[in-house]
């Protein structure tokens, strides 16, 4: 109960500030995206042991700052190309060792992530993409908890994640699609069945996320990402399932015809 307690507190505390920079957008926006991938890829760093290496830390934090200047000013080929070049100077640090392997993985996937969240909140209807994103990913991950804790059952991975139940995960799949489901109709747009089912898998890819943080910490012997939110640990173990969820949509938006600048464009559910 304390440690829930904790969580609550975060979670009033932080959600609206999330919810407002979302609305508004802009530079704010570009900033919170950068600082929370800059501070998932610092945890990330540590947990693989690659903070001391100095160089694939460096190598992170510019890829991760050429990326969001890269494409706040439009040039989204060369963000890729940032991308890539960040990663392979990673792996070159470390002279070919499986640290900076998994520091190139790490910068990639929070790197990946980063560009997500820009390109999908300054895009056409770009608050009802992040909003039903944000509604999805933390929809699944509450109903996930006391649904998993209120039904018991099967274990979904327990070798991973001991904690984690088949409830739960079914339980955030359809509470997940449905708090989309629910931005989706206070902003007026149709396609309810559609946006449902993208809800499914949005919310499937999020949990997907938050599986793939626990597998890693594992590998490591690591219990927490960090301690920076009272609660929940670190910031990765807080956005694990959100970086996934973006990378997901945009990945998903360009499948069906959108645009590099403006990935999900090619989505009209209606």
């Amino acid at each position: 109960m304390a440690d829930l307690k904790l969580r609550f507190i975060s979670a009033l505390i932080l959600g609206p500030l999330v919810l407002l920079i979302a609305w508004r957008g802009g530079e704010a926006f570009v900033a919170l995206a950068l600082l929370g991938c800059a501070l998932f890829l610092k945890e990330w760093l540590a947990i693989v042991g690659a903070q001391a290496a100095g160089l694939p830390a460096l190598a992170g934090f510019a890829t991760l700052l050429a990326v969001a200047g890269l494409i706040y000013a439009g040039f989204e080929p060369w963000a890729l190309a940032a991308l890539a070049a960040g990663a392979g100077l990673s792996i070159l640090s470390a002279r070919g060792g499986k640290t900076g392997f998994w520091a190139a993985e790490g910068i990639l996937y929070s790197s990946l992530a980063l560009g997500a969240l820009m390109l999908l909140r300054r895009g056409s209807d770009g608050e009802l993409h992040i909003f039903f994103l944000l509604a999805v990913v933390w929809v699944t991950d509450v109903a996930a908890y006391f649904t998993g804790r209120k039904l018991g059952g099967p274990k979904l991975w327990p070798r991973v994640s001991p904690k984690k139940t088949w409830s739960g995960a079914i339980g955030g799949l359809i509470f997940g699609a449905l708090g989309g489901l629910g931005v989706v109709s206070v902003l007026g747009q149709g396609g309810t069945f559609a946006w449902f089912v993208f809800g499914l898998a949005v919310s499937a890819v999020s949990q997907g996320g938050d599986l793939l943080e626990s597998a890693i910490k594992r590998r490591f012997g690591v219990k927490d990402s960090g301690r920076l939110i009272p609660g929940h640990g670190g910031i990765m173990d807080r956005i694990d399932g959100l970086v996934a969820a973006a990378i997901f949509a945009v990945l998903f938006g360009l499948l069906f015809g959108g645009s590099l600048a403006d990935p999900m464009s090619g989505i009209g559910f209606q």
